[in-house]
């Protein structure tokens, strides 16, 4: 995977560093990981490489458009390495687990607006609530059963 990932690097005139690669592995592999997050998970390896260079790393991979930042409202930024087909996402109330959406229904980019305002709209983007199945299951289990309290 890591020839993969020198070529997404070369693709996009960016220099394969030890970093790069770490962050890519990393999000690779974790999907929708905060900042914090990924610094720990590329110093377990990496013990080397500082914080700065993690967040540089970041941004130049966000900048080149290998990584897509997202950050839901009330949440902090995530990073996720799908890139480039308007996925959506849907985020629990609860315990803030996000998972991808593929687009929903219409034509790229996936839905059609009321009202544009003249604009060219090149991309939407949706994020959806909800409780995920495991915070769902906690509360089934907590909840009296209907009708007592």
């Amino acid at each position: 995977m890591t020839s993969d990932f020198e070529a997404q690097l070369r693709a996009v005139s960016l220099r394969v560093t030890r970093p790069r690669l770490a962050v890519l592995a990393v999000l690779r592999d974790h999907p929708h990981v905060d900042t914090e997050s990924v610094i720990a998970l590329v110093r377990a390896e990496h013990p080397t490489v500082s914080h700065q260079a993690i967040y540089d790393v970041l941004r130049a991979l966000t900048d080149a458009g290998l990584v897509r930042r997202i950050q839901p409202a009330g949440a902090t930024a995530r990073y996720e390495s799908r890139v480039g087909d308007n996925h959506h996402h849907v985020v629990c109330r609860s315990c803030g687990a996000i998972a991808d959406v593929d687009c929903v229904v219409g034509h790229s980019p996936c839905l059609t607006a009321s009202d544009d305002s003249g604009f060219r709209v090149d991309e939407a983007e949706v994020v959806f609530w909800g409780t995920c199945p495991d915070c769902s299951a906690e509360n089934t289990a907590t909840e009296p059963p209907v009708g007592r309290k």
